[in-house]
């Protein structure tokens, strides 16, 4: 037999197993921990934005630090809170639904992982350097640039963001592959669960859209570090080609991080409404749709930029078109509640909540889609209700449903449901009282990105009350962190199904899976794998394949120091022009190492190990 002289066992224990560890599983929940880090960092900086704003010719920050605040809440709630999270579901539960033992590349997805952190954490860095990006989170030219912004703050956001953005692409590379080719037999396309529907397109997206933001800050990166001048008007630049390139991936960006959202939203929603999804293959074909369209509205945020009347017609109309296929996926959620039985879990009521919420982003984002109206909403605050209805409103609370709905899958234990109600109700009323006024504030003309407004301007009480609503949602946060501690104290006792409803792949296991998710390969027979059986009185799969010893990747610290490289490569080449030679030497010292640990990984054949079949029966065993 092939494996009988297989290599030794690898694992390692305490911090170095998670450093080096290539499971999907324990990735998701580095993912899920970084992100959260950043969504904290993020929501701070937002209360303080609030607090600011709370009266009229308040002091409690600078102008310059509004600035910089302003940048980095956007930026760090986009870049690194969001899109970790969802990427730590992606890795979390991809696997587990396709019933794959891992994601295509394991290695690449540690990577992957390693450069985000080390992206986020050189961008948040600025703060202690004392120069934080402060031109706003789209970076627009030429305040981006060297005549306006001459501290380093820019640099930190391109240099940051570079190496972020490796992490995201070569995600979704990953995801890809991973969709495509390691589905369980009989898992058609067509049988996939929502989820990894929407995590398939926003692969696509990403695949599509990120190299138009690389491009974009290489160029910004050339001008600022080498007088370079693409966006120099008085040197034949075009500070209108860094909005184009900005906003052709900043479109298709808002849809990487909602169709993972909507695909949570079917998955809770089917599963507590004990039905399966209404729709599906009009869902699908919505998703598909949404994510083509995409790519075909960016110039909707430069209505007033002045393209001409054809340019904004096109825009405009493309706009519009998108409510449709969205449109489509609100009323099949709809009719999936309808004659359920519902069960309001935590989970459902965030998915419940999300619903209506994401209705009211979605409609006032048809109503900035008409470019006349535009000319009277843009730079003004109903344009910050708009798109924090989606992005909270539908992202967040579609990220609060799901951490509910897999934190079993996830750790094994389910989290409180009495403290999840009033975090549900605390933040769902926090986010309601904060936004809903701001479209208000918006329409009597209060503008966006101001650090102060006059008295008498009728802005008082609507600021004093969003402010309020802030800090509603940071109350709901806290107590979410505090039901999270809880929870870890107790023993790891979740079932396998803890809904009792569970129709997907991922709830035929135990919780937390196994380091191999299946001992046996099952056969999918159609879609809901997992509600197919149980309605035919099946207690488990059927297996495809004998149970046999399991091959699987072998940890390495590689990737971590391939992260570690790029910061020191970006650190260096970032003060070069201050402080010179021993600068670019540091520069260069850091890819050195990075590429360094490419070569390491090429020459060294690293053929993993395998997990034999007694271990694997002594761990049925005991979870049977």
């Amino acid at each position: 037999m092939a494996h009988a002289h297989a290599h030794a066992v690898k694992r390692r224990t305490g911090i170095m197993d998670w450093l080096t560890t290539v499971d999907h599983k324990k990735i998701g929940i580095m993912y899920l921990l970084a992100g959260g880090f950043f969504f904290l960092i993020g929501g701070l900086e937002a209360i303080l934005i609030r607090l600011q704003l709370m009266f009229p010719q308040s002091e409690v920050v600078s102008a310059q630090f509004y600035n910089e605040l302003i940048t980095m809440h956007g930026t760090t709630m986009i870049f690194l809170a969001a899109m970790p999270i969802l990427f730590g579901f992606m890795n979390a539960i991809i696997p587990l639904q396709i019933g794959a033992r891992d994601v295509a590349y394991p290695f690449v997805n540690a990577l992957g992982f390693w450069t985000f952190f080390f992206g986020g954490v050189l961008l948040n860095i600025s703060f202690i350097a004392g120069s934080v990006p402060d031109a706003g989170w789209t970076m627009y030219a030429p305040l981006s640039g060297t005549t306006y912004t001459e501290h380093f703050g820019t640099d930190y956001y391109v240099i940051g963001l570079q190496i972020s953005g490796i992490g995201t692409l070569i995600g979704g590379i990953n995801f890809l592959v991973t969709i495509i080719n390691m589905r369980a037999p009989g898992m058609t396309f067509m049988r996939m669960p929502m989820f990894t529907w929407a995590t398939f397109i926003t692969s696509a997206l990403i695949l599509f859209a990120f190299p138009a933001l690389t491009v974009g800050l290489a160029a910004l990166m050339f001008d600022r570090l080498f007088s370079g001048n693409f966006f120099d008007p008085s040197a034949g630049g075009n500070v209108v080609l860094w909005e184009h390139i900005f906003w052709i991936f900043g479109h298709p960006e808002v849809y990487i991080l909602i169709l993972p959202a909507f695909g949570i939203i079917s998955e809770v929603v089917s599963t507590f409404s004990r039905k399966r999804l209404f729709g599906y293959s009009s869902m699908v074909f919505a998703t598909i749709l949404i994510g083509f369209l995409g790519f075909m509205v960016w110039a909707h945020h430069m209505f007033t930029t002045g393209l001409g009347p054809i340019a904004n017609a096109l825009f405009s109309v493309a706009t519009m078109l998108i409510a449709v296929p969205t449109g489509i996926k609100i009323f099949n959620w709809l009719f999936t509640m309808w004659g359920g039985s519902i069960k309001f879990t935590v989970a459902n009521l965030f998915a419940v909540g999300f619903i209506p919420t994401f209705v009211m982003g979605g409609v006032t984002g048809v109503m900035l889609s008409v470019a006349p109206a535009d000319y009277q909403y843009h730079d003004t605050y109903f344009v910050v209700a708009h798109f924090h209805y989606v992005i909270v409103g539908g992202l967040v609370l579609g990220i609060f449903a799901g951490l509910h709905y897999w934190w079993p899958k996830m750790f094994g234990r389910v989290l409180s449901e009495k403290l999840g109600y009033w975090t549900f109700w605390t933040f769902y009323i926090g986010f309601h009282l904060t936004f809903f006024v701001q479209h208000f504030l918006g329409l009597l003309g209060m503008p966006r990105r101001i650090w102060q407004y006059l008295d008498g301007m009728g802005f008082n009480t609507l600021n004093f009350i969003s402010t309020i609503g802030a800090l509603l949602m940071g109350v709901g946060t806290i107590l979410f962190i505090i039901n999270i501690l809880i929870t870890m104290r107790k023993p790891k006792t979740a079932e396998n199904d803890p809904w009792k409803d569970g129709r997907t792949l991922e709830w035929t296991i135990s919780s937390p899976a196994p380091e191999y998710n299946f001992a046996q390969t099952p056969l999918v027979r159609g879609y809901d794998a997992w509600w197919l059986e149980k309605m035919e009185g099946n207690s488990k799969m059927t297996p495809v394949e004998p149970i046999g010893p399991i091959h699987m990747p072998s940890p390495s610290i590689l990737p971590f120091f391939m992260g570690l490289g790029l910061f020191i490569a970006g650190f260096g080449f970032m003060y070069a022009r201050e402080f010179g030679v021993v600068s670019l030497v540091i520069g260069i010292a850091g890819l050195v190492i990075t590429f360094g640990c490419m070569g390491l990984r090429s020459w060294i054949d690293d053929h993993g190990f395998h997990i034999e079949e007694e271990e694997i029966l002594k761990d049925q065993g005991v979870k049977a």
